[in-house]
């Protein structure tokens, strides 16, 4: 779909510049290092209550200082340099950043395919009031563009702009300079009491246990202590895991407003994200075996772009919740899934995160669930009750894990590819995996086990219920598309305990064009 045509003198063509703290900010580890060099020895003997400068070094000082000067000097200069190149621009359809002064690039992104805006604050960048952008496309493992560093209100003007524009909204003006940031409506907040208590319930926590009890073991039936010793470096790191884990969940925030789902996150280094309506690709909850004490789960998803990523950011920017309760699993649920396609949806998720087959001779499931044959008992002794999946109109679910419950949602439209996987074993009890391939991310969906007849139907009828949903997708601009009204709560109900079952009514927008069908999208956004 073609952009609305604007004004040859549109303001938002030209190209701007970064802010001029941007490359000391960026730099100041180089700055450091710089400092450290010279003046570590200084320091040192000044501690020690000797001479600042040593003896020795009387008739090379000024050659020493002339040289940190002539460093330091290259260095503030690169820093200069690389601001006064750095630029970007939003016009055409595209954003594009220039960079480099000896080595030049350019980067580019198309707005209509953007699929995840994030404004990303460093602690050192929220001292003067910084922010960096990142744009996330399809089919690029790493952000296909980053911008850094812009006034916090300019870079929140920017997202509204290119969010604006990659949802088809056009001010009065035909330009996008004048368009405010869009309203949003916060639906969840992680209490950090809460976030702490999942980190000392997590998998992380039970591994330390188990790891500490061989440890002790082994130093008694040895009678060796220096074992511990060598615990040091794992203690530190496992340290700095669970730090990092606090701090990227900290004040944890989820919003809905018409550019999508918005994330705020960090305590230090602070993090907002906005994924637009749609750009989720899959969705995976889980709960491991000590949070269902307190009936809490974990919600993580792929967009395109995003990628795979083992860093602690990348694992922060796939999660839609780090801990919450089974109403906040449903709020977001209805946020990634406005229509559920199913008339009873809470009895229908409810089955998929906590739900078991009768254990008794094999019959109709209860829940809607189709699970594992009892043929497959002994392949699958303890998940085979477990196992199962059901389509609604909207979506394809798949539960998995006896101890470790898991359910993964793919939204029909976005099943680009799927394979039967079977083998000797699967062959032989009459069983067989269903893979369904979306872009690359935490969440793999796999249906486990099901019945050669079952998962030779589910191929079919999943590849049909794909090319359908496609079909009905007539527009990259999804403020084109009409919003879902959300329901009204039971009768007795509080908001909060009301677990809706499609998503709340986004704020209103400025004014959006009229857009016309567009061909079926086979791409991964």
């Amino acid at each position: 779909m073609s952009l609305p045509d604007k004004p040859e003198a549109s303001v938002d063509s030209e190209w701007k510049r970064v802010h001029p703290a941007t490359p000391f900010v960026r730099g100041w580890v180089a700055l450091a290092a710089v400092g450290f060099f010279f003046g570590r020895d200084a320091f040192e003997r000044m501690l020690q209550g000797r001479d600042f400068l040593d003896a020795n070094l009387n008739g090379r000082v000024l050659w020493l200082l002339a040289g940190g000067a002539v460093v330091l000097l290259l260095t503030v200069g690169g820093f200069i340099l690389s601001w006064y190149f750095t630029r970007y621009q939003v016009a055409e359809g595209y954003v594009r950043v220039n960079t480099g002064f000896l080595f030049k690039q350019q980067r580019q992104a198309r707005l209509d395919r953007v699929q995840a805006i994030d404004i990303v604050q460093p602690l050192l960048a929220r001292i003067f009031g910084l922010a960096e952008l990142k744009f996330e496309v399809a089919d690029a493992g790493e952000s296909a563009v980053r911008l850094a560093y812009l006034p916090l209100g300019q870079a929140k003007q920017l997202r509204a702009t290119i969010l604006a524009r990659a949802a088809g909204v056009v001010s009065e003006s035909g330009t996008t300079e004048d368009i405010p940031e869009a309203p949003e409506h916060v639906v969840l907040s992680v209490p950090p009491a809460r976030l702490i208590g999942s980190l000392l319930l997590s998998e992380q926590t039970i591994g330390i246990l188990i790891g500490a009890a061989v440890v002790v073991a082994t130093s008694v039936i040895f009678e060796n202590n220096a074992i511990f010793l060598a615990l040091i470096p794992g203690i530190l790191g496992i340290g700095a895991a669970y730090w990092s884990s606090f701090n990227k969940g900290y004040n944890f925030t989820a919003a809905i407003s018409p550019d999508g789902i918005r994330l705020r996150y960090g305590l230090l280094d602070t993090q907002a994200q906005t994924v637009p309506p749609g750009r989720i690709q899959a969705l995976m909850v889980t709960q491991p075996p000590l949070w269902r004490i307190f009936g809490w789960y974990r919600m993580h998803v792929n967009v395109a772009g995003y990628g795979v990523s083992a860093s602690s950011e990348g694992a922060a920017r796939t999660m839609l919740l780090p801990v919450g309760l089974k109403s906040d699993v449903m709020r977001m649920m209805s946020l990634v899934l406005p229509d559920p396609g199913t008339e009873d949806p809470e009895r229908v998720f409810t089955a998929g995160l906590d739900g078991l087959a009768p254990a008794g001779p094999e019959s109709a499931p209860d829940d809607g669930f189709i699970t594992t044959p009892r043929r497959a008992r002994l392949l699958a002794p303890l998940g085979r009750r477990r196992n199962g999946f059901f389509a609604t109109r909207t979506a394809l679910l798949i539960r998995s894990g006896r101890w470790w419950h898991t359910l993964v949602l793919v939204p029909h439209q976005r099943t680009q590819s799927m394979a039967l996987h079977q083998g000797p074993l699967a062959r032989r009890f009459g069983v067989a995996d269903l893979v369904l391939h979306t872009t690359a991310g935490p969440v793999s969906p796999r249906v486990f086990q099901a019945g050669v007849e079952q998962a030779v139907e589910l191929f079919d009828q999943q590849a049909a219920r794909a090319r359908e949903a496609r079909k009905r997708q007539t527009s990259e601009q999804w403020l084109a598309q009409v919003a879902p009204q959300a329901p009204e709560p039971a009768a007795g109900a509080s908001p909060e305990e009301a677990t809706p079952a499609v998503g709340p009514t986004p704020p209103e927008r400025p004014e959006q064009p009229q857009t016309s069908p567009q061909q079926e999208d086979r791409h991964d956004g």
